[in-house]
């Protein structure tokens, strides 16, 4: 018996002297729109999460960030990311059920996604149940990082500071070129990240003395938006603010011209205004249309990196970043890093080396000061733009400091564009 005893308790220091097998792959659960009437938008965020994906896994470090080329994780043995993708279908309750498959059938030690904030919502909500980290690069709706949780990291700006930064450039805007801008109207789909901007939008109005003359809100995916556009033609606004997708930013360009329909701006909550199938779609009807931003290929000048990474996606896909695809590759680097950091894949190690991120800005191709996240899981650190189409390109036009073009006020005449 103490011959038995003493050979245990050796196998057992061998055991704990032995060093941990190399984790040949870390898994990470990706969520995105891949069918339905987002599926183009989810495809361009699923291949730019991939490409960040592949530099991290490469050894090609051309690219000047961090963790690109550096052949997987150094810190836990050079192991490779595997993103496995699932599809919300634009369906909360889809995004919900695949977060809870990847977490408990995939063995994921991370999500991410999901676009639409509304799934963001549930699919986080899952993470929550089951403690698993979920960084969210794209959705913009503000009561995403109110809600209390502990597993919930955000690294883009939320609609907040992007409605804020809209009435400032108008602000701007009316000093700079003495435009007069009284009345304004709103139009949102009537999700999680509409209904939250559009409120935000008649806040901020009123707040900068602004009349509110109308605020219509549509059901997503809606087969006709007349009956909206002509409640907004009849308030005859200045200024239209938008919030809606893509396939709906398409058919309200589609109606204000079927309409004849033309305000004197019409300012957009980014999401479809900027996926690369709008301007595909409406080609020269979307000259003049101006519209929030994260990323522009035009900043480029003054950060050589956003150059960089556009080439690689160009190569690989034949499209450029937009500010959508360019948050999902932020925050896939985002989340290497504190894992990379943790030099572990349990959830708590995890979790508290993103309470830790300190990224530097020139780490990033956003235009941003870096990503820190709040006590609330939401990056302070993150900053918005203003862009507008110019002969059918998007072009950075505030803050003036950072305008590759100046601004074109007013919206030109349907035949004119």
């Amino acid at each position: 018996m103490i011959r038995l005893a003493r050979a245990a308790s050796l196998l057992a220091a061998l055991c704990l002297a032995a060093p941990a097998a190399a984790q040949e792959e870390v898994r990470i659960g990706v969520i995105y729109p891949l069918t339905g009437a987002a599926a183009s938008t989810g495809l361009e965020l699923k291949n730019a999460a991939q490409l960040a994906a592949d530099l991290i896994n490469g050894t090609d470090k051309s690219l000047g960030l961090a963790l690109a080329g550096a052949g997987g994780l150094p810190n836990l043995h050079h192991a490779k990311l595997k993103l496995i993708f699932a599809d919300h279908q634009g369906n909360p309750q889809v995004g919900a059920s695949e977060a809870e498959r990847l977490i408990t059938q995939e063995k994921v030690v991370a999500l991410g996604g999901c676009y639409f904030s509304s799934v963001t919502a549930t699919a986080s909500q899952t993470a929550e149940r089951y403690g698993i980290p979920f960084v969210n690069g794209e959705s913009s709706a503000p009561n995403l990082t109110q809600r209390g949780f502990k597993w919930f990291f955000r690294t883009t700006p939320h609609d907040e500071l992007f409605v804020r930064n809209s009435f400032e450039f108008l602000k701007d805007l009316e000093k700079r070129k003495g435009v007069q801008v009284k009345r304004i109207a709103i139009l949102a789909e009537n999700t999680e990240f509409g209904t939250g901007a559009a409120a935000l939008q008649e806040k901020f109005a009123r707040e900068n003395g602004y009349e509110v003359v109308a605020k219509v809100l549509y059901p997503p995916k809606s087969a006709q938006l007349t009956s909206e556009v002509q409640k907004l033609k009849a308030a005859r606004p200045d200024v239209v603010m938008q919030s809606s997708y893509l396939g709906d930013a398409i058919l309200s360009v589609k109606t204000y011209k079927d309409l004849g329909f033309l305000p004197t701006a019409l300012v957009a909550n980014d999401a479809g205004f900027n996926d690369s199938e709008f301007l595909k779609t409406v080609g020269k009807d979307g000259n003049g249309i101006i519209s929030r931003e994260v990323w522009a290929l035009d900043l480029a000048a003054q950060k050589p990196v956003i150059a960089k990474a556009n080439a690689l996606l160009q190569a690989r896909h034949h499209v450029n970043f937009n500010g959508n695809s360019a948050r999902a590759f932020t925050a896939i680097f985002a989340l290497a890093d504190a894992i990379n950091r943790a030099g572990s894949t349990k959830p708590e190690a995890i979790q508290k080396a993103l309470r830790e991120t300190n990224i530097p800005g020139d780490q990033l191709i956003m235009p941003w000061a870096g990503i820190q996240y709040d006590a609330t899981g939401q990056n302070k650190l993150g900053a918005g733009i203003i862009v507008q189409v110019q002969d059918g390109k998007y072009v950075t036009v505030w803050p003036f400091a950072l305008a590759s073009k100046d601004v074109a006020w007013p919206l030109p005449a349907w035949d004119k564009r």
